[in-house]
């Protein structure tokens, strides 16, 4: 029966793209982008008229999760098809070695079946800044691309006014390198600095390839740190003008040790200025990636492409910006996993659509959509019944780990589950997102909660136990 379905759904979207004119995929990833800070989530302070216009054109999901809110393993996972769990990838690595070479990455699949295949800058994971600065290739698989391009940039030693506004309590250091919050109001236009880059290259692809298929991946590393743009960016967002989070006094107190963020306001020693400044930075960075995203599908419709490629807008994962005096991501908390997902697919109509989806099921829609037929032991679903009848559900649950896949998150319409470690030896969160959707009251320690606290044990058992295992019931190993 699943086989007569999968053949059913198959011949349904392959009648949308002739055969002899396959679909292209244009697949935009931003680095480090929260859902709460598009303004087509319903964030009015920040603005990112591209990604809206796509948003109005296509379908916009809501509840889309990364499986691990850190670059690394978020890209392994949506690149492979796989979860961090299955393949045992946590680091800042690409994961080709723990997936193996018989497994076919995403693009790879499209490469082996005649399209062309290209990444610009940051798709795989990347340090940034410093791959940035270097042009390196960081940990790309080589094997997924018929070419590859990098996008070399200043990053945080760019010309400009600049500020650090992360462990500099009294502002002496005026920047500096790594993974904190430098803020540069760039000198020069666009083009001086790795996005601009990017999005020029990824329009010269549009343009040489348009005649045969191809699956173009375009990375921007904005807003990650260090907050970088040229200095107009910045002028729509004075720092005076930001409303921080809400804060709670003994916020932290109902929180386990191991689900204090790795990065607070505290440890950051971040005055209320500086919180303020580094929102106004993100935002002003965020609206720089938007302006790239706007040139390259201006691009692709000048090529009179649009009503044949299919589109997707997305983001590794999210970033907090001083919800619970939390900044940066790892956490598992909501602005930490949740990601803006936008696919727009020619003939499709534009909607709104609010079934959970993770971001490695992208790999499978896609295929499907293109008349390719991808593993039957990936691990992601396919999306394609959303984009008839956006109502429909596909998951009812979003899944995601942190620290190594040793914390959890279950996140389900009413809840949000968190558990430290598989025994929950290092405590449990419960939040009910109906009437705490900024998650302030863990309910775990309630003795009323105790039932769902066990179901929600078993519900992790039983995915753990599905993540970990193959369609034949055997146990993934590395390097099949």
């Amino acid at each position: 029966m699943k086989s007569f379905i999968y053949i059913t759904i198959l011949l349904v979207n392959i009648s949308l793209f002739s055969q002899e004119k396959k679909p292209n995929i244009l697949f935009i990833i931003s680095d480090d982008l929260t859902a709460t800070a598009v303004s087509s989530y319903k964030n009015k302070a920040c603005h990112t008229p591209n990604i809206d216009k796509l948003a109005s054109e296509g379908i916009r999901y809501t509840k889309a999760y990364t499986q691990y809110p850190v670059c690394g393993p978020s890209r392994a996972s949506l690149m492979s098809g796989y979860y961090p769990n299955a393949t045992k990838t946590f680091g800042y690595v690409s994961g080709r070695k723990n997936i193996g070479h018989k497994r076919k990455t995403w693009p790879q699949l499209f490469k082996d079946n005649g399209y062309y295949t290209a990444r610009v800058s940051k798709i795989y994971h990347m340090g940034v800044p410093i791959d940035i600065e270097t042009g390196a290739n960081g940990q790309d698989d080589e094997a997924s691309w018929t070419e590859r391009f990098n996008s070399q940039g200043p990053e945080w030693k760019a010309k400009g006014d600049a500020q650090l506004v992360q462990g500099n309590p009294d502002g002496t250091i005026e920047r500096k390198g790594g993974n904190v919050m430098t803020i540069v109001k760039a000198e020069g236009d666009d083009l001086v600095h790795a996005d601009g880059k990017t999005a020029k290259k990824a329009s010269e692809l549009i343009r040489k390839h348009k005649n045969k298929p191809f699956f173009l991946a375009v990375g921007f590393v904005r807003p990650h740190v260090p907050f970088v743009a040229p200095k107009p960016y910045f002028k729509a967002y004075p720092f005076n003008n930001i409303t921080l989070p809400k804060k709670v006094d003994g916020d932290w107190d109902d929180i386990p040790k191991r689900g204090i963020n790795y990065v607070t306001s505290i440890n950051a020693k971040m005055s209320l200025e500086q919180e303020k400044k580094a929102i106004a930075a993100y935002y002003a960075s965020v609206s720089y990636m938007d302006a790239q995203v706007g040139k390259v599908l201006k691009t692709l419709k000048e090529e009179g492409l649009e009503n044949n490629t299919i589109v997707i807008f997305t983001s590794d994962h999210g970033f907090h910006l001083g919800e619970h005096n939390f900044w940066m991501k790892v956490s598992l908390h909501e602005e930490s996993v949740r990601v803006p997902l936008i696919i727009k697919v020619p003939g499709k109509k534009a909607a709104v659509c609010h079934t959970f989806v993770e971001l490695l099921d992208l790999y499978p829609t896609t295929a499907v959509l293109a008349g390719l037929k991808p593993s039957k032991h990936l691990q992601g679903k396919s999306l394609i019944k959303t984009l008839n009848k956006p109502k429909k559900k596909v998951r009812n649950m979003g899944f995601s780990v942190s620290q190594g896949g040793n914390s959890f998150l279950l996140r389900t319409k009413k809840w949000a589950y968190i558990q430290y470690n598989e025994d929950a030896s290092a405590g449990i969160e419960l939040y009910n997102m109906e009437k705490d959707p900024e998650q302030f009251t863990n309910l775990a320690s309630n003795p009323k909660n105790a039932p769902i606290i066990s179901r929600f044990k078993k519900k992790l058992n039983k995915k753990l136990k599905a993540v970990r295992t193959n369609d034949l019931g055997i146990e993934y190993t590395t390097n099949q």
